[in-house]
């Protein structure tokens, strides 16, 4: 997979730099943003993949480990009491959408696994594994990063397991 190169460096997201300074490859897919609804399953609809290879992030906080982030299928339900076992947490929550721009510096339907103002431990679903390629966001409402799941794995430091209730 080749990657799309932007005009000026300055539009790339954090995530794209990133995947670009460990050398990893990845297509840039952009899509019209819209405001009204912001799921990952519109999103699918707009870059034209199934849901299943269109993961959403979401940001919890373990009450031991303090703020994770979540990549589980577009059209998935996050088990927090997966997400809680695997993370070394008794409890984990969600995060109020109002603090995760705070947290992570992206924004509802841009929000990355990838270069967010901290380095927060990332907790990708296992289904990703049985996929060539998917689809994250790429930082920043209407664009997607396609790269194969391994390559996230690797980029995120991500721990695989299955956290989607609808798997």
């Amino acid at each position: 997979m080749a990657k799309k190169k932007s005009g000026a460096k300055s539009g790339k997201t954090n995530a794209a730099r990133i995947l670009d300074g460990i050398g990893i490859a990845y297509e840039l897919k952009e899509y019209p943003v819209d405001l009204d609804d912001l799921s990952a399953v519109h999103v699918a609809e707009m870059v034209g993949m199934p849901t299943e290879k269109v993961f959403k992030t979401l940001v919890a906080r373990g009450y031991k480990t303090g703020v994770l982030m979540a990549c589980i299928p577009g059209d998935g339900e996050l088990d927090l009491k997966e997400l809680a076992a695997v993370s070394g947490n008794k409890r984990v929550e969600m995060v109020h959408l109002n603090e995760v721009p705070g947290l992570t510096g992206y924004v509802r339907g841009g929000c990355s696994p990838l270069g967010a103002k901290k380095a927060y431990p990332v907790y990708l679903d296992a289904s990703a594994e049985t996929q060539a390629e998917i689809s994250i966001s790429a930082g920043k409402r209407g664009e997607q990063i396609l790269l194969a799941p391994a390559d996230l794995i690797r980029a995120a430091n991500a721990t695989v397991a299955k956290l989607n209730r609808r798997a």
